[in-house]
């Protein structure tokens, strides 16, 4: 028996409902309670009643069933809060002969609330269609005419993930999910979406029964859509082309078509498509093969070649695959400094180890011990600006040290006496500033470092923001003798804000096998 005021037995119930490893029998007490709550008259007992039996549907969706009249009676609630956690905790708690009757209650609700909400319902429709396969022709015609509502981008992007991952995880939704999709790309405003969902067509479109009925939609998007989408749609095409022998000469012909795009990238897609599938024995090869070569491998070896090349052609067998491709693709990122300068690309874990030497070499910083970790640098002005910064933290065991790296790239103008001044606009306990190191000299084109010094508070706040200023004193530079002139004025451009965050100061050990370190540790805390 609870012996407690009404406000704080909701409290008191989910503390129960909280505990570690409870059983349904010792939930019954408290959900008993929570449901008499459900139909009261104060919102927020009605909103803390129905967020606990949310929680406890999770884990224990039976023993919230019996709460499910009273829960559907929220639907209507006017606290749009609470009327979508109780249809959520319905979609876990009910059970198959109720999804129809569900269905129609969720209808008329759906245009009543924030797309935020609407996410949440989505994503519970979705592990509903999973646990109850029998119910994906209501459930996908309900997702369905969702999507052709009005919505942002974000909600339609759930839709849209949550019919993808229904058409993976059951085979009798595809056929309706693929059609679903088709039409919604018809009136689609998002480029993003129209390439997924052009993407998936290409690759399940041509081992369904009637693979020919795809191909006007695809199509159309040639005609009527920006570049972006019609390149898409042009690999799609493609693939028809290729596994569907009986649609390759009508394939061709429209691939045809876009060699006059004018786009330079769909007529170079269109282009190859065309040549490959005019060929009979290379069409699989060129379409269909399973591409295994590391893309991070492939674009180094290919900007070696243009930066030195052979006699001979390029010979993609001489890509080196041996390297693990996820290792490979988190240092695919280092690519851009090689488009920037046209030699082959830099890494950023060897950006990092520069960056490192530059910071341990200054004496201002050799009391500090070693570097604990380093983030990789993050930019702080748009690519097209007067200047090129960007930042990389540096954490030690004590401090942390911010290096800017400062490029001009305005011609006849020298920046001297160059410096970042940070002032925090969040966390400001977590950091207390020690010193700046300023950049004497930064002519055109020429890079150069300015670093501010922090010491770390302890008991503070692991997140701050800090707002940041570059300032210096610039010079016009004598035509005549490339030297700049003496006389300089002080100015200063305001760059992007830098947050630091907890992830900063934790870094990844690596553990081959983690149950055998986690078992002792359980066992030390759970004795």
């Amino acid at each position: 028996m609870l012996t407690c005021f009404p406000p704080d037995v909701p409290r008191v119930c989910r503390v129960i409902t909280d505990l570690n490893e409870v059983t349904s029998r010792e939930l019954q007490p408290a959900i008993t309670v929570l449901q008499l709550f459900l139909s009261s008259s104060k919102p927020i007992l009605r909103f803390a009643a129905i967020r606990s039996l949310n929680k406890v549907a999770m884990v224990h969706p039976l023993s919230v069933t019996n709460c499910n009249i009273d829960m559907e009676s929220l639907i209507s609630d006017q606290n749009r809060s609470i009327a979508t956690l109780a249809i959520t905790t319905l979609l876990k708690t009910g059970n198959e002969s109720s999804v129809e009757r569900l269905m129609k209650q969720i209808t008329a609700f759906m245009s009543d609330i924030q797309d935020e909400f609407k996410i949440v319902v989505v994503e519970a429709i979705q592990s509903l269609c999973l646990k109850f396969p029998q119910k994906h022709r209501v459930l996908m015609n309900f997702l369905s005419n969702i999507l052709r509502e009005e919505g942002g981008f974000e909600y339609k992007k759930a839709i849209v993930h949550s019919i993808l991952s229904l058409i993976k995880e059951i085979p009798e939704a595809k056929e309706s999910g693929l059609a679903h999709l088709s039409e919604f790309i018809e009136d689609c405003e998002f480029t993003y979406l129209s390439s997924q969902i052009l993407h998936l067509l290409g690759d399940q479109g041509p081992s369904t029964v009637d693979p020919s009925k795809y191909i006007r939609y695809i199509y159309n998007r040639v005609i009527l859509e920006n570049a972006t989408i019609r390149a898409s749609a042009v690999c799609a095409l493609a693939k028809f082309g290729a596994q569907c022998p009986s649609l390759l000469s009508r394939i061709v012909i429209l691939l045809r078509r876009c060699l006059y795009d004018n786009d330079d990238e769909v007529r170079d897609r269109a282009a190859f498509f065309v040549s490959a599938l005019e060929d009979q024995a290379t069409t699989a090869g060129a379409i269909d093969a399973d591409f295994s070569c590391p893309l991070a491998s492939l674009e180094s070896s290919l900007r070696g070649y243009v930066v030195d090349p052979a006699e001979s052609a390029f010979d993609i067998g001489a890509v080196d695959k041996s390297k693990d491709i996820d290792a490979v693709e988190t240092k695919a990122t280092g690519s851009a400094q090689g488009k920037a300068n046209g030699k082959a690309s830099v890494l950023p874990d060897k950006e990092l180890e520069e960056s490192q030497g530059m910071v341990i070499s200054l004496a201002e910083f050799a009391q500090y011990g070693p570097i604990f970790k380093s983030c990789h640098a993050v930019e702080l002005t748009e690519a097209e600006t007067e200047y090129k910064v960007t930042c990389t933290k540096h954490v030690f065991k004590e401090h942390v040290v911010f290096q800017f790296k400062c490029t001009n790239t305005i011609q006849e103008q020298v920046l001297e006496d160059v410096s970042v001044v940070m002032e925090a606009i969040e966390g400001d306990g977590l950091l207390e500033e020690l010193t700046t190191i300023p950049l004497s000299s930064m002519p055109l084109g020429q890079p150069g470092s300015t670093y501010v010094a922090f010491v770390r508070n302890e008991g503070a706040t692991a997140a701050a923001k800090f707002a940041c200023v570059l300032k210096f004193t610039s010079k016009e530079v004598d035509p005549s003798s490339g030297e700049p002139e003496d006389d300089g004025y002080a100015d200063e451009y305001t760059l992007e804000d830098v947050d630091v965050s907890m992830l900063d100061f934790i870094h990844t050990t690596p553990m081959p096998n983690f149950r055998k370190v986690w078992d002792p540790k359980r066992q030390t805390l759970n004795p």
